[in-house]
């Protein structure tokens, strides 16, 4: 049996997988909790850590996923304007890495994790689908467009690296109407009540009209917000992830009316659907990418 080994990191976790590239089935898989604002050798440490908990793998290629800003092509932290692996920033991720793992590791191909998710909740998409757009939307809005399975960076009328979190909605980034802190800051507002998203869709279902209301205006910003995009790039279908999708009931409805009522001919070819995958998509993603994408080379001096 093949094995493509994986470390996919995030923000408070890192999950070192193996994956079967035959039928994309997880085969083993850790999980550990890792402290964003640690010093690079220690973060470094804990990563190779994490690789080494499960088997080698048939190949010494791995797959990375690893949030943004990030240099990808040569395995560089940015880190830049954020608050998490601010010590990575100018790091050689692959270079500490590929020391750390000389045994089981030559190379690495780095992916963004929304990326990752989108790529592997493709392989759970129907079969005619030849574009799509991946969303997830929890402490901000992951995005990526995808064609025949493959990332797509730039394309007419989408935006930078298919990044929705760079477009604004009424002259602010989209974040401060669609994320977590936006939607627990609206109803604060509305309410003087200060609830988690997960206790706001609860007082929605039972029929909180303000809880209502602070989905709705604000799942309707983001199909409007992001239907010249999604017309440009004329995909099948929009998969939603990320824990606020998670009250699904109260998410598609507004998200539709504003792709469609923002965009007629994008509302009616893209199906909106939930994420089918989502707890194993990134890894999926992850060992897909390792397969597809070019690895990470050093950078030039």
């Amino acid at each position: 049996m093949s094995a493509q080994p994986l470390l996919e990191i995030g923000g408070t976790h890192v999950t070192a997988a193996l994956v079967d590239p035959s039928d994309w089935t997880v085969i083993e898989e850790s999980r550990f909790g890792v402290d964003a604002a640690a010093a690079a050798g220690d973060l470094l440490d804990a990563f190779a850590a994490a690789a080494r908990a499960v088997g080698p793998g048939t190949t010494r290629r791995w797959g990375i996923a690893i949030p943004g800003p990030f240099d990808y092509a040569h395995g560089v932290g940015d880190f830049t304007g954020v608050d998490k692996f601010a010590a990575l920033r100018g790091v050689d991720v692959a270079d500490g890495l590929r020391r750390r793992l000389e045994d089981r590791a030559s190379e690495f191909v780095f992916v963004n994790d929304a990326d990752a998710f989108a790529m592997g909740e493709w392989v759970a998409l129907d079969a005619h689908v030849q574009r799509a757009v991946f969303l997830t939307l929890g402490t901000g809005v992951g995005s990526s467009f995808l064609s025949a399975g493959t990332p797509v960076a730039e394309a007419p009328g989408i935006p930078v690296n298919g990044e929705v979190h760079r477009l604004h909605w009424q002259g602010r980034p989209i974040e401060e109407t669609v994320s977590r802190r936006a939607l627990i800051r609206a109803y604060a507002e509305q309410t003087g009540r200060s609830l988690d998203v997960h206790e706001i869709a609860r007082e929605a279902k039972r029929g909180d009209e303000a809880a209502r209301s602070v989905f709705y205006r604000r799942l309707y910003a983001l199909g409007a917000c992001i239907a010249p995009a999604v017309e440009a790039f004329d995909p099948q279908a929009v998969v939603v992830g990320g824990s606020i999708a998670g009250s699904w009931d109260l998410v598609r409805g507004p998200l539709t009316e504003g792709l469609t009522e923002a965009s007629p001919i994008s509302g009616t070819r893209a199906r909106v659907q939930r994420a089918r995958s989502a707890g194993v998509a990134p890894l999926i993603g992850t060992a897909r990418a390792a397969a597809l994408l070019r690895p990470a080379v050093a950078p030039v001096p």
